[in-house]
């Protein structure tokens, strides 16, 4: 058969497989069991045992259930409400007033959590009550929240970034330090939308009931300080160099059950909660990079990454029409997949494209960050969108409309890093 033939056969079983109910993790391992049967001398059953020991054995992998453990914890304390306290005062004076909070609040939580999911969650809970009870606009509220609730998986730490590190071998400490000036300059735009739409829409806008002080702003604030100091503890262990990603992580937990316990919703029910919470849903991503890992050791020894690198390299893209090629694509795989299944089931087929064509594989790991956010919003299979409508009630069809602006905002980012590379490279350069 050929290689069109094949890649045909490959891509047709995974949908059809996909499109059966059977899981992700499943799915991956079955047609990557496919190909080595079909068209590989290699057992099977040797090559895969091997795969899903080495993935699932992996040191550095070690990072993501502590990190997802953490924010579990995070999910069950009142952060949240001290979060919005604090929080509150400084944004009443910019146009949009608290629709700012989603934005703020999911950066912040966004540098403790490293789950879009959770990040969206998490926020949600805190601001969609208290939004809606103050008269701010349904469609805002919703689609600020979706997506600022991305942010989760561009500011540090991420949990894509750690999956796209372990896949390229990339330092996961440098993609961390990378996605800080990303995250920020895509929260900054997010905000930056909502002045816009608040100054073009004056009459939708409650107005203030709350008059503060810089004193009282200030005296308020000091509500955020058990977030600051987390961020401070996980992040700035890593920046110091004083511990890698994992034991960051680890340094995580301990803080966030110290949190837990001063704020006094550390009990054994909430101990339980949460490390069941992060147990599942370790094991849902760890079987889908096994599956992966096995795919990808199929694809190599078929050899579809080398002959579809051949052939992107014969179309003569040049770097940025192969750049905005990816793009469109992992638009349209984020309408079936999730983004972890997005990066672990095309790496090993787009690594070798992308470094044929000289491109920093620190600034790609950004950049596939960027995209996979894109596709936490896209229906029908957008995580956030998911989350809110878990939340609302509403439509999949409503959120995904009032979040259409947003998904705007982050092809205009990808632009950005583009043009700006040194957005994604200069911090990590200077560790």
């Amino acid at each position: 058969m050929s290689e069109l033939s094949v890649t045909a056969l490959l891509i047709g079983s995974l949908f059809l497989i996909l499109g059966s109910g059977v899981w992700i993790g499943l799915t991956l391992t079955g047609v990557a069991w496919i190909a080595m049967e079909l068209f590989s001398s290699r057992p099977a059953g040797e090559a895969m045992a091997l795969t899903i020991w080495g993935s699932s054995s992996s040191w550095t992998l070690t990072a993501l259930p502590l990190f997802i453990w953490m924010g579990e914890i995070l999910f069950r304390t009142k952060l949240s409400e001290s979060m919005f306290k604090g929080l509150a005062p400084w944004v009443n004076w910019l146009p949009g007033r608290l629709l700012h909070t989603n934005v703020i609040g999911c950066t912040i939580f966004a540098a403790v959590s490293g789950s879009s999911a959770a990040t969206c969650a998490t926020i949600g809970k805190m601001t969609l009550p208290e939004l809606t009870r103050r008269g701010y606009p349904q469609d805002q509220i919703i689609g600020s929240l979706a997506g600022a609730g991305t942010l989760g998986l561009l500011i540090p730490p991420s949990i894509i970034m750690i999956v796209y590190g372990v896949s390229a071998e990339v330092s996961i400490s440098q993609l961390f330090v990378a996605g800080v000036l990303p995250g920020l300059l895509l929260a900054s735009l997010f905000s930056g939308y909502l002045i816009v739409w608040s100054l073009l829409n004056p009459g939708k806008i409650p107005p203030t009931t709350e008059q503060f002080t810089f004193t009282q702003r200030v005296y308020e604030s000091r509500h955020l300080i058990p977030v600051v100091g987390l961020i401070g503890a996980v992040l700035g262990s890593i920046y110091a160099g004083v511990a890698t990603a994992t034991e960051a992580a680890a340094v995580g937990v301990i803080g966030s059950f110290i949190l837990s316990a001063l704020q006094g919703s550390l009990n054994w029910s909430n101990f339980k909660e949460a490390l069941m919470g992060a147990t599942r849903l370790y094991c849902m991503i760890a079987l889908i990079l096994a599956g992966a890992a096995f795919l990808t050791l199929s694809m190599g020894y078929i050899g579809l990454p080398r002959h579809l690198a051949e052939y992107v390299s014969s179309l003569g893209l040049s770097p940025f029409l192969l750049i905005l090629a990816l793009t469109v694509f992992y638009s349209i795989l984020g309408c079936f997949l999730d983004g972890i299944s997005m990066v672990v089931l095309t790496m090993g087929v787009l690594l070798p494209t992308v470094q044929a064509a000289h491109i920093d594989l620190l600034w790609f790991g950004i950049f596939i960050v960027i995209v996979v956010e894109m596709a936490q919003i896209t229906p029908p299979v957008g995580f956030n969108l998911f989350v809110l409508q878990g939340m609302t009630k509403k439509e999949i069809t409503y959120i995904a409309r009032v979040t259409l602006p947003f998904f705007f905002l982050m092809c205009a980012m990808v632009l950005l890093l583009w043009y700006f590379p040194q957005m994604a490279t200069w911090l990590p350069g200077k560790m």
